[in-house]
C-alpha cells in the first residue's frame, strides 16, 4: 500500500482549466484526466485537496466570496475534497502561504491529519513543487502552457499529465525524475512561456 496519505493539487491549471481571476463558477472546466485521477486516489484511501493562489483578491479584482463560489463548483464537479485552501495575497505581500513558501501546504496537511512527508503536491508551476519541498513533502510538476522551460528542467519529478502523476504515486512517493506512462515523454517537456505565479 502507498505511503502517500494525502495529495494536494494546485487548483487552476492542474485540476481545472486556468481562468485568471475567475469569479464565475460556470467557467470551471476540469482538465483531461482530473476526474479519474481524483477518483483513483479516493479508491485507494488517500486524502485529496486543492490549493490556489488568488492575488486578484488582494488586488480588488475578485472577492473572497467569488473564490468560495468557484471552489464549491470545483468540489461539485470533482469532489468531495477533504481540504481546500486559498492564498488571497499578492506576490509582494510577504505572506507565508504563497508558494514557494510552505505555509498553505503545511496548513492543508494539518487539516487532513497527516505529516508533510506523506503528502504529494501536484501542480503546473515550479513554485508549487518548491513549496512542497520546503514543507517536507514531495512535488510533481505537470507542465501546462504557463509552465516555463526552466521550471520543467529543474523539477525533481515531472509527469506529462495529472493522471500519470497520480498513477505513479499509488505505490509510494515519487521516484525518478520523469514519471512516464505509455505515451512519448516528450510531452512532459513541452513547456510554454508563461510568467511566474499569478
Amino acid at each position: 500500500m502507498s505511503r502517500v496519505k494525502a495529495v494536494l493539487f494546485e487548483r487552476d491549471g492542474t485540476l481545472v482549466e486556468d481562468v485568471p481571476h475567475n469569479a464565475d463558477p460556470d467557467r470551471v472546466r476540469p482538465v483531461a484526466g482530473a476526474r479519474e485521477a481524483v477518483g483513483l486516489l479516493r479508491r485507494h484511501g488517500i486524502s485529496t485537496g486543492f490549493v490556489t493562489h488568488q492575488p486578484g483578491v488582494a488586488g480588488g479584482l475578485i472577492t473572497d466570496a467569488d473564490v468560495r463560489r468557484v471552489d464549491r463548483r470545483v468540489d461539485d464537479l470533482l469532489g468531495p475534497f477533504d481540504v481546500h485552501g486559498v492564498c488571497p495575497h499578492g506576490p509582494d505581500d510577504g505572506c507565508h502561504c504563497r508558494a514557494p513558501e510552505p505555509g498553505l501546504i503545511l496548513w492543508a496537511v494539518g487539516r487532513v491529519c497527516t505529516g508533510p512527508a506523506d503528502c504529494v503536491v501536484i501542480g503546473d508551476r515550479g513554485a508549487h513543487a518548491e513549496a512542497a519541498r520546503r514543507a517536507g513533502g514531495h512535488g510533481i510538476l505537470v507542465p501546462s502552457d504557463r509552465t516555463r522551460p526552466a521550471e520543467t528542467a529543474h523539477a525533481d519529478h515531472v509527469a506529462p499529465d495529472v493522471l500519470t502523476a497520480v498513477r505513479a504515486i499509488l505505490t509510494g512517493p515519487p521516484l525518478g525524475r520523469v514519471l512516464a506512462d505509455e505515451r512519448p515523454i516528450e510531452a512532459a517537456f513541452d513547456s510554454g512561456s508563461g510568467e511566474g505565479p499569478r
